[in-house]
């Protein structure tokens, strides 16, 4: 067997929460062994909604991970102008997030009705910014939301025909399906717990908070219609692990907290998943190409190395439960 047992062109995470305060250096630093580039999500307190709080955002990420690349995003608010769009581009955003007011985390100031930013996606659409949307209708039954609010994009996408559409973190079968019948401006991400996780995952034996997030994991049929998804090689599904990391208390507790901390452990359980599947193969596109592809951005040069060798995942990692934690995973970057 070679030291190296498997190599990787470095991935992208073309979804990713790093929150603010005193943790983003940590969120950030454990990005850094495994991804080139990665989607900064904006729903932070306060939110990214313009280009001065985006700037001083993306310097800060910068400052701690200078060799990995932030991709920056904005929330849309209604009371936005087009020329405040402008101003964004202007200052690095390559997309915009459409998030369903209550929705998700930090979204009570989200969007009510989406015919009320018709016009700032129309200007997105003649600015070459992607929409990248948390599909889901907070007014549906949880494990409907996502497929509910799929009418919604259908709408977007005919209204703008040439505006590139990011369904993010698929959950359900019809959005499978629907994202590989429409036209290929529109695209997925697909996170690494969708692709392990059910709702007995959360709420079988017992109730599980750290596996709980928006949206939610759903049936075996919904997790194998996102498997074969990630397995495909058709290149509107890409990694996104929505890795959104909170603390243990704010996730134990009556009122916990949506979200999954992913980041580090996200590629060595691909890896792992795309071995059991035989479409090891097929990663490198999901992880590394095809993310880029559609945001029209240059590939990593770069390569990770693994080796076959468990590991522990830490219980407790910046005073947050890591997907996995305790339990072995069996590659481990190489040394």
């Amino acid at each position: 067997m070679t030291r190296f047992d498997f190599e990787l062109r470095k991935p992208d995470d073309m979804h990713i929460h790093l929150r603010q305060g005193p943790n983003l250096k940590n969120y950030v630093e454990d990005c850094i062994p495994y991804f080139g580039k990665i989607l900064v999500m904006p729903n932070t307190v306060p939110p990214i909604s313009n280009a001065i709080i985006l700037k001083k955002y993306k310097k800060q990420i910068q400052s701690f991970a200078p060799n990995m690349t932030p991709l920056m995003t904005f929330k849309l608010k209604a009371s936005m102008g087009t020329e405040e769009i402008d101003i964004l581009k202007k200052a690095g955003a390559v997309a915009g997030k459409l998030y369903p007011a209550g929705a998700t985390t930090n979204s009570a100031d989200g969007i009510t009705d989406v015919k009320r930013i018709y016009a700032l996606l129309e200007h997105m659409q003649a600015k070459d910014l992607v929409l990248s949307v948390h599909a889901e209708d907070p007014d549906a039954f949880c494990l409907d939301r996502e497929s509910v609010y799929l009418e919604k994009i259908k709408d977007i996408a005919d209204h703008f025909p040439k505006l590139k559409i990011i369904i993010e973190h698929l959950s359900c079968r019809q959005a499978v399906e629907y994202v590989q019948e429409a036209p290929e401006k529109i695209a997925a991400t697909i996170s690494v717990h969708h692709l392990l996780l059910t709702l007995n995952d959360i709420l079988g034996a017992s109730f599980n908070p750290h596996h709980f997030c928006k949206p939610i994991a759903k049936t075996p049929e919904d997790r194998k219609a996102i498997m074969q998804a990630a397995f495909s090689g058709n290149p509107k599904f890409f990694l996104g692990t929505d890795s959104a990391p909170h603390l243990k208390a704010s996730k134990e507790t009556a009122a916990g907290q949506a979200g999954i901390y992913t980041a580090p452990v996200a590629i060595p359980l691909l890896i792992s998943i795309f071995e059991k599947a035989g479409k090891l193969e097929m990663l490198e596109n999901f992880t590394s190409q095809f993310g880029s592809a559609f945001y029209e951005l240059e590939q990593n040069q770069a390569t990770i190395s693994f080796k076959r060798e468990d590991w522990s995942v830490p219980e407790l990692m910046h005073g947050v439960v890591p997907f996995f934690a305790g339990k072995k995973i069996s590659w481990k970057l190489a040394d």
